[in-house]
C-alpha cells in the first residue's frame, strides 16, 4: 500500500471513530427589562416606543412592567427580571413590594446592567425622607449615590433655554459614538447634580442661557464590576432628539458589554 493511500486510510478511520463536534450552540439573546412608573414624563409611551423602534431590531428582547396606575406600587411581570440581562429605569418615587425590591436588588447584587433616564435618581425615594413605605413594601433611598453615583439634588426650573455638551475628554468613550462634539439644545429642565460619585465617567455636561452653573447629564460607572448608565434627560420631548436617541442607544449596549451600533452610512439616527 502506497503511502499516500496508507494516509488516506487512516484519515478515514479517524473520521469514522472520533466523535462529531457538536454545533456551536447560538448566543444567548439579550434581555432587557424595563421598570416604569412615573406620570410627569410619558415614559411609559415613549420608552416602550424606543426599545421597539431601536432594541428590538438589533436583536434584544424587550420586557415590559408598567405599573397600572400612578397611585399604585405593584410593578407586573415581576418575575420576568430574574432572566433579564439589563435592569431598565424609568421610576418616580415609588415604593415596590418587597418581593420586586428583592427581585431588583438581587439583578444589581449579581453585577448585571443597569440604564437609569431621568427620574431614576429618586426612583424609590419618598418625598418625605421621615416617611416609610406602607407595609409589604420596600424605599431605597440611597439607589442614586450607591448605585447611579448621582447626587440628585432638585432642578433648576422650567422654561430657562438650556444646552447640552459632550466632555471633551470622553470624546472617543463609545456611548458619545456618533453624537458628536456640537452643542445642542435639550428642551427638558436640567437636574441638579452637585458633586456625583467620584467613581463615575461624566460623558455630556450641559449649561443654561443666563446662568452660571453646568450639571453633568449623562455618564457611566463600573464600580463593583457592573456596568451602569444614566441620564437625567428623558422627557417626552427629548426623545425627538436625534443625539438623545442616539446617547441612549449607545448606553444601553455598553451597558450590555456589546459594541454599540454603528449607522450605515445611508442610516440616520432616528427622530
Amino acid at each position: 500500500m502506497t503511502t499516500p493511500l496508507r494516509l488516506a486510510v487512516l484519515f478515514l478511520l479517524c473520521a469514522w471513530f472520533l466523535p462529531a463536534r457538536a454545533a456551536d450552540p447560538a448566543p444567548k439573546q439579550l434581555h432587557a427589562f424595563f421598570l416604569i412608573g412615573e406620570p410627569e414624563y410619558a415614559t411609559k409611551t415613549t420608552v416602550p416606543e424606543f426599545a421597539k423602534a431601536e432594541l428590538e431590531p438589533r436583536g434584544v428582547q424587550c420586557t415590559f412592567s408598567i405599573l397600572p396606575a400612578d397611585d399604585s406600587n405593584d410593578f407586573p411581570n415581576i418575575d420576568a427580571l430574574k432572566d433579564a440581562d439589563l435592569l431598565f429605569i424609568s421610576v418616580r418615587r415609588h415604593t415596590p413590594s418587597v418581593a420586586a425590591m428583592a427581585a431588583i436588588r438581587a439583578h444589581i447584587a449579581a453585577g448585571k446592567a443597569v440604564v437609569g433616564i431621568r427620574t431614576a435618581s429618586h426612583a424609590f425615594a419618598l418625598r418625605d425622607k421621615n416617611a416609610k413605605p406602607p407595609a409589604g413594601y420596600a424605599d431605597w433611598p440611597e439607589f442614586d449615590h450607591e448605585i447611579l453615583g448621582g447626587n440628585y439634588s432638585d432642578h433648576y426650573g422650567h422654561g430657562i433655554e438650556t444646552w447640552a455638551k459632550t466632555v471633551p475628554a470622553q470624546a472617543q468613550h463609545p456611548v458619545l459614538a456618533g453624537i458628536g462634539p456640537e452643542e445642542f439644545a435639550v428642551p427638558s429642565h436640567l437636574y441638579k447634580n452637585p458633586g456625583v460619585a467620584s467613581w463615575v465617567t461624566p460623558l455630556i455636561t450641559a449649561r443654561m442661557a443666563s446662568r452660571p452653573e453646568v450639571e453633568p447629564i449623562a455618564w457611566v460607572n463600573a464600580k463593583d464590576g457592573r456596568r451602569v448608565f444614566y441620564t437625567s434627560l428623558g422627557a417626552a420631548e427629548d426623545f425627538a432628539i436625534p443625539q438623545f436617541r442616539k446617547l441612549l442607544l449607545n448606553g444601553v449596549f455598553w451597558a450590555l458589554d456589546r459594541a454599540v451600533p454603528v449607522p450605515a452610512a445611508t442610516e440616520k439616527v432616528r427622530p
